[in-house]
């Protein structure tokens, strides 16, 4: 790979829009893949005799096992040789995997093939940061990451409306087989259109040629002394812990709690996602490259104010007895609880180097996901067992409701980083 210098031509307009809308579609199967566990959980408790806590731990812990911990040195790999490759052998991966959910007759066939998933996912992620990062100038990256981040609403949705289609129409295996099989065919053309950018490409020319190879040891205690890491770094966890686990157990709760049956709820939260996720996710963008420009300290101010929003609308939503009124509390936080994920996601490629963004966006992810992955739909399942001889059927309401605490600690966390990020930011 060549540091980008001077002369290095930058992509076209056209052809760098075409690179992200490729790396949004295998984005978008990153996480419908994830998330078709979650509309499927009834009809699968049903037929494998499981309960909520063993459910929150195939929709968590079984996942981000691996997926947190090998994201790291997948990200290693992918910045030393080609980007583009590694998330095309982790698509094939994991939408193998996935397909082979299908296939599971008993809780450890069902969590081994979910461990698989996240082997495979653990390789698309921070190398498609990097790439994005290589394609784009600074003053649009936020907005382009914010893009790419539409694939976690895009398939959280098509998760949960394709799933529920599927299981409703054959059964709940079927739905795993086709999602698999379609990730599969889509590995090779991502390859074959998407070029390896070289690293640096379209930062600023006064910018320091990067280095060629950037091990842990020389990233991650750049990382780990600043500040701004590690509360953003937790205060996205905390976000995620309940965003996760909301996302996973909603589906169940329409079913449990408001009478819904499986294309109903599928319906219901997938046009939640469609509508409010996306504009939360591209408005998060948009708002940061507008706003960061003038203060590096409102790519993490953003965040902290839409997580103080987003705790009593989930609430006043899971509290409400209408369907309808429970759609026009949920579909506003919907959107805020990931707004966070273009300026953040930003800010931590701009806290080192640009040939250290892959390992840097790693470092990142294995906290985020592993408290908030890991944990988020467990904790939920765990504490609605808890409170199912108290609270009967309505315990997973009141297990959600209890967990919304992490996002005032997320808004906490966030609002502490304004500071500190003015101070970390490494320009270029």
């Amino acid at each position: 790979m060549t540091p980008a210098t001077a002369t290095t031509p930058p992509a076209t307009r056209g052809y760098r829009n075409v690179v992200l809308a490729m790396l949004l579609l295998v984005y978008t199967f990153n996480f419908l893949d994830r998330q078709i566990l979650g509309i499927l959980v009834e009809p699968i408790k049903a037929d494998l005799g499981l309960d909520d806590t063993q459910m929150g731990m195939l929709g968590g812990i079984a996942f981000a096992m691996l997926y947190s911990v090998l994201g790291v040195p997948l990200a290693l790999i992918a910045d030393r040789t080609s980007r583009s490759w590694v998330i095309t052998i982790s698509l094939t991966v994991w939408s193998g995997f996935t397909a082979l959910c299908g296939l599971a007759t008993s809780f450890w066939q069902l969590f081994f093939f979910r461990l698989g998933v996240g082997v495979g996912e653990a390789g698309g992620v921070a190398p498609s940061y990097a790439i994005i990062a290589d394609y784009y100038p600074p003053e649009s990256r936020s907005r382009a990451l914010a893009i790419y981040s539409l694939g976690i609403p895009v398939g959280l949705a098509l998760g949960a409306i394709l799933g529920g289609y599927i299981a409703a129409a054959v059964d709940w295996r079927m739905a795993f087989i086709v999602v698999g099989i379609l990730g599969v065919l889509i590995a090779p053309i991502f390859r074959l259109v998407v070029r390896e950018p070289v690293r640096g490409m379209s930062d600023p020319v006064s910018a320091s040629p990067p280095a060629e190879r950037a091990p842990l040891a020389t990233v991650f205690p750049i990382l780990s002394r600043k500040p701004s890491f590690w509360l953003l770094a937790f205060g996205a966890a905390s976000s995620s812990l309940c965003g996760y686990g909301l996302a996973f157990w909603t589906p169940a709760l329409l079913m449990r709690s408001f009478g819904f049956d499986l294309l109903g709820a599928s319906q219901f939260m997938g046009s939640l996602l469609l509508i409010g996720g996306t504009l939360g996710v591209f408005m998060g963008g948009w708002l940061a490259d507008r706003l960061g420009t003038r203060d590096r300290g409102n790519y993490a101010r953003l965040p902290a104010i839409a997580f103080l929003i987003t705790l009593p609308l989930f609430a006043a939503g899971f509290w409400s007895t209408s369907p309808i009124m429970a759609w026009f509390f949920l579909v506003i936080p919907n959107g805020l609880n990931i707004l966070w994920l273009g300026p953040v996601t930003t800010a931590i490629q701009n806290l080192v180097p640009s040939h250290m963004r892959a390992t840097a966006s790693a470092s990142f992810l294995l906290i985020n996901n592993l408290i908030g992955l890991g944990a988020g739909s467990w904790v939920m399942g765990a504490m609605s067992d808890s409170m199912a001889a108290q609270f009967g059927n309505e315990s997973l309401r009141y297990s959600m409701i209890a967990a919304l605490g992490f996002y005032a600690l997320a808004s906490v966390l966030m609002f502490l980083a304004v500071r500190t990020l003015r101070r970390d930011w490494v320009e270029g």
